[in-house]
């Protein structure tokens, strides 16, 4: 198995924080608050920098732990006397303070290893460029409706680390990032889920794909032949991937193109879960989640309530009656005929993508934000056939314009939620849609996609 980033697989790290030994935190958003509170508890000396500004419900956290922070600085020499540094997913290897640890041999992990230490609690990792998020929330939907005693976490709701710290859960559903999983070592998942692998955040990954393809096979690192590796065996680049690594876990792919021996597949217009006596079937128009993505999703789901030998009928009805999560194609309502979609947790193309196949009418569409080296060439053929204008929210959108000019008369730009909304509004007539799914990230104009959700939501209130 490839392993990016600091070597210390090998290392003995500190299980215990018995001593007061020096444990830094870099990131004081949920997951490093959550891990700088389990770190006390162990008993470590935390100390949490933040380089930039930290948000004062999260500042508070911390002065009501007597948990010693700074905001928009690193100490270095406070920093480098870490026996052990936490690192926030969204800090890059390159930058500085995280190059001076490396040169000086201090582990970096994520808060998903350091808090995997103090939970004995059975581990469903789910990763994959696209699908993660739905994935993730209806496989806790499913465990939590069989009265299962388990923790939702990860990339969603509250931090892994302040649940181990405050929960006894028996199982954890986990939503990992590819940047959660470059700093996990010793962390194993007893069930990991790869839904796909497509192009996305190539700019952390020296714009090599091969790169971001061995950071998502980290989800399988540790794994032993009691475990499982769910897969999905449609997926290109997740094939390829396979043929140059070994794999311990016992194996379960899902496809809507094969029959499959163990696992699921797809019979005529019915979902089949072969894996534990009685087989699950069920009809696709029976799903909660319609689309041919979302038909992986809840295959994936599916798979992972099988392996844990979850009743047929507890399973269908989780099923059947799931509600998608919020930013995630979520109808935020109709004004004059106009539905408007919030689509905000589409930050790269492939999601986009998803979210335009599911379209059945014509479509106004909000797109732009930070670009991380898009390509917009397989978006074309869909926005040709449903696309009737373009409104870029971002402050660059010139590659936009060049993709798309010959493809949408109209591509306007805009500067903010309420003028992107305003836009479409008077661009779409009765029947169309308004669809948010910006293909890109939202840090130029936004806190985060959350925020630029919520402005977009705001903004249809107000027409």
């Amino acid at each position: 198995m490839e392993q990016k980033g600091n070597n210390i697989a090998n290392q003995k790290l500190p299980l215990q924080g018995a001593g007061g030994a020096r444990l830094v935190i870099l990131g004081a958003g949920e997951s490093g608050v959550g891990a700088a509170y389990l770190a006390q508890k162990q008993g470590y000396d935390v100390f949490v920098s933040d380089f930039g500004s930290i948000a004062d419900n999260y500042k508070k956290q911390l002065q009501d732990w007597s948990i010693p922070f700074e905001e928009n600085k690193h100490t270095e020499a406070e920093i480098l006397k870490a026996v052990e540094v936490i690192k926030s997913p969204g800090i890059p290897d390159k930058a500085p303070i995280v190059k001076k640890l490396k040169e000086k041999n201090i582990p970096v992990i994520s808060e998903i290893e350091f808090a995997g230490r103090y939970t004995n609690a059975k581990i469903i990792g789910i990763t994959g460029s696209n699908g993660k998020t739905t994935t993730t929330s209806l496989t806790y939907h499913i465990l939590k409706n069989a009265d299962l005693n388990v923790g939702l976490a990860g990339n969603i709701g509250k931090s892994f680390a302040y649940q181990v710290a405050t929960e006894e859960f028996d199982y954890y559903v986990l939503e990992l990032s590819s940047f959660m999983l470059d700093d996990m070592y010793e962390f194993k998942a007893d069930i990991g889920v790869l839904l796909n692998i497509t192009p996305d955040h190539l700019d952390r990954y020296e714009y090599k794909m091969e790169n971001y393809v061995a950071s998502k096979f980290r989800i399988t690192q540790n794994q032993t032949g009691a475990d499982y590796f769910i897969y999905c065996g449609d997926d290109p680049e997740t094939i390829k991937g396979m043929a140059t690594r070994s794999f311990t876990a016992q194996m379960l792919p899902f496809s809507i193109e094969k029959p499959i021996k163990t696992g699921a597949y797809l019979d005529k217009d019915n979902i089949v879960i072969n894996i534990h006596q009685p087989y699950f079937t069920m009809s696709i128009n029976e799903l909660a989640l319609q689309g041919k993505h979302n038909i992986y999703n809840s295959m994936a789901s599916g798979i992972v309530a099988k392996v844990l030998e979850l009743r047929n009928e507890t399973l269908r009805e989780s099923m059947g009656n799931f509600k998608n999560i919020e930013h995630r194609l979520e109808s935020v309502g109709k004004i004059s005929g106009i539905s408007f979609i919030n689509d905000s947790k589409a930050t790269n193309v492939n999601s986009t993508w998803y979210a335009l196949e599911s379209m059945t009418s014509d479509v106004i569409l909000i797109l732009g934000g930070v670009d991380k080296g898009n390509d917009y060439s397989m978006l074309k053929e869909l926005v040709k056939q449903k696309v009737k204008a373009i409104v870029c929210l971002g402050k660059d959108n010139e590659r936009i314009h060049k993709a798309f000019e010959d493809v949408v008369d109209i591509i306007v730009n805009t500067m903010s939620a309420e003028e992107a909304v305003q836009t479409s509004y008077h661009l779409a007539t009765k029947g169309d849609t308004v669809l948010l799914s910006p293909a890109c990230a939202s840090f130029d104009l936004f806190k985060n996609y959350e925020d630029r959700g919520r402005q977009f939501k705001q903004a249809v209130k107000e027409l």
